[in-house]
This record gives C-alpha cells, sequence and structure tokens, in this order.
C-alpha cells in the first residue's frame, strides 16, 4: 500500500473513533462544574446567584437550566425533551438561556458547546451536567438519583 492510503486509513479510524466517543457522551450527564473565578478570597457567583439574575423561579424538585443558541439544532431536540420532562415531572422546571446573549454567564459556567443543560437543586446548586441534547431516559434517570 502506498503512503496515501495509509493516511486515508487512519483518517477514517480517527473519525469514526471520535463519532463514537460523541455518540457515548452527547447529553450523558456528569458531575458538578466549579464556577470560573471562586476561591477562599473572592467567592464567585454560585448557581443561584446567576439564575436569580436571570430572574428565574427554582423548581421545587429540580431545575433545568438550557444554554442554547439560535442556530443550534439539537437546542431544538433538547427543549423538546427537557420541556416535555418539565411538564410530566411535579416540581422540575426547565428554564431555556440563550448563550448569546448572556456570555459573561457563560464564560463563567465554563459552558464550552450548545446545548448544554445544568441540573439544579431546590437550593439553586448545582448537581450535574450535560452537554449536547439528552434523551427523556436520561432525564428520568438523572432526576430519579434526586429521591
Amino acid at each position: 500500500m502506498n503512503p496515501g492510503t495509509w493516511v486515508l486509513i487512519g483518517a477514517v479510524l480517527l473519525a469514526l473513533s471520535f463519532g463514537l466517543y460523541r455518540a457515548y457522551a452527547d447529553g450523558r450527564f456528569r458531575g458538578t462544574h466549579a464556577v470560573k473565578g471562586a476561591d477562599e478570597a473572592q467567592a464567585g457567583p454560585t448557581s443561584t446567584e446567576l439564575v436569580e439574575a436571570l430572574g428565574v423561579p427554582l423548581g421545587d424538585r429540580a431545575t433545568l437550566v438550557q444554554f442554547s443558541t439560535a442556530f443550534c439544532a439539537p437546542c431544538r431536540a433538547a427543549r423538546r425533551t427537557l420541556g416535555d420532562v418539565a411538564a410530566t415531572v411535579p416540581g422540575v422546571i426547565h428554564v431555556e438561556v440563550d448563550a448569546e446573549s448572556h456570555l459573561e454567564l457563560v464564560r463563567t459556567l465554563g459552558i464550552t458547546r450548545t446545548p448544554t443543560t445544568i441540573m439544579l437543586d431546590p437550593r439553586g446548586a448545582e448537581l450535574c451536567r450535560a452537554s449536547g441534547a439528552p434523551t427523556r431516559d436520561q432525564v428520568l434517570t438523572q432526576l430519579g438519583a434526586l429521591t
């Protein structure tokens, strides 16, 4: 085989590996994320303060804060899924935040892609977050772990 064929095979394998990783990782909830700027001397804004700054009430059980943009196709799927969960599970509220309009908030929370969903407890503390569009089962499983 010539070198060009090896390069093509390597590129295909790399792209396939990345695609499989993204398919596995997208929409999965994982642990919390430290808010940038929070240290011993000067505590940065908490999730509660940031949500209150947006004028959003917190749910009795959980609040699903979705960061999205207008041009993001997976954001529409996440909006439907999270809205459906909020409508069917008592005490859960879904809030969508336009990432482009709240760039400082996006930077502070360390959001690198849309959609990103942050699950907050009734006090406003971040429980977990998911990058990508989560499925209904993933959201319900994470909510079930709260009780």
